[in-house]
């Protein structure tokens, strides 16, 4: 999870594509959870952000096992002859490859792979394992303006008792003790670090760094931390 990944000092490319998209300034209320605990039977509902981490994260456990994937692949670029897909959709320049057929978790991985730019708004489940994610394109990133409401994180949602699944994403909260938590972030971008000697400008666009400050509010059975992580990515 790139969340994770920040507060380990493990930024990777993957943590960088999740910051494209960002100008400077201050953006709250990202990358939400909603999490509750019955005995070990985890509920976990995520804003958007999540998507393809919690794709990646559920094809690895899936392995070379095959299952029922819906949903769609979402993306500016086409895709057409490079991805079998039933239906295709556009609206605005965004095209939208519907899937509904089976998979196994390797084919998964390497989608993922092969087209780390797109959002995999896919949706499967295994044994003890379910992710729902809603089939459609996520708004994109603005700066935060006074009194911005908390939206509701019902784009992902991941039901399961795999405890090392949940580590990844409440990796800060001790899992046999809690009953609900609640996790927001604030993401503050203070500076944009451009490529040196790159003329391109959409290999620019493609390389600009983003160095900020990562704020994770938790809120643990009405116990509440903040913490804060300098990032570069």
């Amino acid at each position: 999870m790139f969340i994770k990944k920040i507060f380990e000092d493990k930024v990777d490319n993957l943590v960088h594509l999740q910051f494209q998209k960002f100008s400077k300034g201050s953006f709250k209320n990202k990358a939400i959870v909603k999490a509750s605990n019955s005995k070990g039977n985890y509920k976990i509902a995520t804003s958007y952000e999540y998507a393809n981490d919690l794709v990646r994260m559920v094809a690895e456990k899936l392995g070379t096992n095959k299952t029922k994937i819906t949903g769609g692949v979402i993306t500016t670029f086409d895709l057409t002859g490079k991805l079998n897909f039933k239906d295709k959709k556009q609206f605005m320049g965004v095209k939208q490859y519907v899937l509904d057929n089976e998979m196994t978790g390797k084919e998964i991985l390497d989608l993922l792979n092969k087209f780390p730019f797109a959002f995999m708004a896919l949706s499967f489940k295994i044994d003890g394992t379910e992710l729902k994610i809603k089939p459609k394109a996520p708004k994109s990133a603005k700066p935060s303006t006074k009194g911005d409401a908390r939206p509701n994180p019902d784009f992902c949602k991941l039901n399961t008792t795999d405890k090392n699944l949940v580590k990844n994403i409440l990796f800060d909260i001790n899992l046999d003790e809690f009953k609900k938590a609640e996790i927001s972030h604030e993401f503050l971008i203070k500076d944009l670090i451009l490529p040196k000697g790159e003329k391109d400008s959409s290999k620019i666009r493609e390389l600009t760094q983003r160095k900020g400050v990562i704020f994770r509010k938790t809120n643990v059975d009405e116990k509440e931390t903040i913490k804060e992580k300098n990032f570069v990515a």
